[in-house]
C-alpha cells in the first residue's frame, strides 16, 4: 500500500522559524487573493481599500496566533483569556464583509494549524464561487434610488413617468411649501439610466438624481 503526501506534511510538527516564514508567506499569498476577489466582486456604493487590505493582515494574524496556540497548551489557554477582553466596536455595514472576515480567518486558522491545502483548495473554490456571482448580478439590473424634487404643477407628470420605471416602489414623499421632493427605488441595468433626462425635461421639476442603492429592493 503507497503512502500518500499532502502539502499539510511539510508544515506539521515542532514549530520552527522555518515553518513561520513559510506559513505567514502563503498567508500572504491567499489573504491577498481574498483582497483581489473582494476587489472583483464588490458591490456595494462605497469601495474601501482599507478594509480590503485588513483581509490580508487578518488572514497573516489568525495563521500566527493558531500557531502559537497549537505549540503550546499552557499558552493557549493564557492567549484565549487575553484574546476574550477584546472588543471591535467598528460597524460592519454590508454583511459580505463579515462573510469576507470570517473567510479571512478561516483560512488564517487552517494555513496556521498546517493544513495548507485545504486552506489553498477553500480559498480557490470560494473564489471561484464568488467571482461566478458577481458577474451575474453585475450583468443584470441594479438597485437604485431616485430622487426628485418638483412642485405641484409637475405632479401628474412626475407621476406617470415613475408608473413607467421597472419595478419602482415610492420610499418616500415629502411636501414643503417650497415643493415636494420624491424618493423613488427601482431596478434597471446601467445602460438604461438615461430615463433621468426625461424628468428634467418635465415643466417643475427643479433636479432629479439617481444614486446606486445598497441593498435589495422590494420584488
Amino acid at each position: 500500500m503507497f503512502s500518500t503526501f499532502a502539502i499539510s506534511d511539510l508544515f506539521s510538527g515542532t514549530l520552527n522559524p522555518i515553518r513561520v516564514v513559510l506559513t505567514l508567506l502563503i498567508a500572504f499569498g491567499v489573504g491577498f487573493f481574498l483582497y483581489l476577489i473582494y476587489k472583483k466582486s464588490f458591490m456595494g456604493v462605497v469601495y474601501s481599500r482599507s478594509f480590503n487590505v485588513s483581509l490580508i493582515m487578518l488572514t497573516m494574524v489568525s495563521a500566527l496566533v493558531l500557531m502559537l496556540i497549537s505549540s503550546n497548551l499552557t499558552l493557549s489557554l493564557g492567549m484565549v483569556g487575553a484574546l476574550s477582553i477584546v472588543r471591535f466596536r467598528t460597524a460592519i455595514k454590508d454583511p459580505i464583509d463579515t462573510v469576507f472576515m470570517f473567510w479571512a480567518v478561516g483560512e488564517g486558522l487552517a494555513l496556521g494549524a498546517g493544513f495548507v491545502d485545504v486552506g489553498l483548495i477553500g480559498a480557490l473554490v470560494i473564489g471561484v464561487i464568488m467571482v461566478v456571482i458577481s458577474a451575474g448580478k453585475s450583468n443584470g439590473a441594479q438597485p437604485y434610488l431616485l430622487i426628485l424634487h418638483y412642485d405641484e404643477r409637475a405632479s401628474q407628470q412626475v407621476k406617470a413617468l415613475v408608473k413607467q420605471l421597472p419595478k419602482a416602489h415610492v420610499k418616500s414623499k415629502t411636501v414643503q411649501q417650497s415643493g415636494i421632493e420624491l424618493t423613488v427605488e427601482l431596478r434597471v441595468r446601467e445602460s438604461e439610466i438615461g430615463f433621468v433626462d426625461k424628468f428634467l425635461r418635465v415643466a417643475g421639476v427643479s433636479d432629479a438624481t439617481l444614486v446606486a442603492h445598497q441593498g435589495d429592493l422590494i420584488s
